[in-house]
């Protein structure tokens, strides 16, 4: 398919898919239930944290998170102590046990008490280019107090190859704006064109079959590949290509 007719092609999935009925069916609707910027973005943090699986239970255990909090994020973070431990107790999604959840909630704290929060770390991160080397500046200061070293591997490293699926989700959702009310664009201080897209098996399989993409493993190398044909096309917004390409994987079985 010539780039043209791509372009055409992947812009009305895009228009098909980039819509609010997507949210309700996405793990974007846990900090969609809230208006303030600390507590989306630490919402969306936490959820992004363990979307991997069924999106069911992505979505029931991203609820039960915030009922730990008290559907108070920011409040619950700033205030969060040896006393709230007995809240966390039993919380599991996967390899994400209570252990994990204590140290991401200690970790946040120190982020928001002494780095101006999450946005300023990543932004400390970026260049002009790429957030790549921020998801590697935010990991070393997540990790800078004392942790179980079990914990780090929640967070994905580009630098270590890591394609940090995750990671670039929770980054579209915080940076990139749209008119359909689903990705928030609440950091101001960070552009669209630098985000990279959330590679995984939908994308992954479908972005091959469109040429996009001829890297087997879906890795860090992978989404260099992804990323810089997804700007080819549009160069101001081009994760807004994920909607087309999860779309047509998950929805459609491209």
């Amino acid at each position: 398919m010539k780039r043209a007719a791509l372009k055409a092609f992947l812009d009305e999935k895009v228009h098909t898919y980039n819509t609010v009925d997507f949210i309700e069916s996405d793990p974007i609707q846990i900090p969609h239930k809230f208006t303030i910027k600390e507590d989306i973005e630490i919402a969306g943090f936490l959820t992004a944290t363990i979307a991997w699986g069924n999106r069911k239970s992505i979505i029931n255990n991203g609820t039960k998170m915030m009922n730990i909090m008290g559907n108070a994020p920011y409040e619950f973070i700033m205030q969060f102590s040896e006393k709230d431990l007995e809240r966390v107790h039993g919380f599991v999604h996967r390899t994400f046990n209570a252990e994990d959840l204590t140290y991401f909630f200690k970790a946040l704290r120190n982020i928001y008490m002494n780095h101006n929060g999450l946005e300023s770390v990543f932004k400390a991160g970026a260049t002009p280019q790429t957030l790549q080397p921020a998801i590697h500046h935010f990991k070393r200061n997540f990790f800078e107090l004392p942790h179980p070293t079990r914990t780090e591997k929640h967070v994905s490293d580009p630098f270590k190859n890591s394609a940090a699926k995750r990671i670039n989700m929770f980054l579209r959702w915080m940076v990139r704006k749209d008119n359909a009310g689903v990705d928030f664009g609440i950091w101001k201080s960070l552009s669209p064109a630098q985000l990279s897209c959330p590679l995984d098996v939908h994308s992954g399989s479908v972005a091959r079959k469109l040429g996009l993409l001829d890297r087997k493993q879906n890795d860090a190398k992978a989404l260099v590949i992804l990323d810089t044909n997804l700007r080819k096309l549009d160069a101001n917004d081009p994760v807004k290509y994920d909607f087309a390409l999860f779309g047509l994987g998950a929805f459609e079985s491209f």
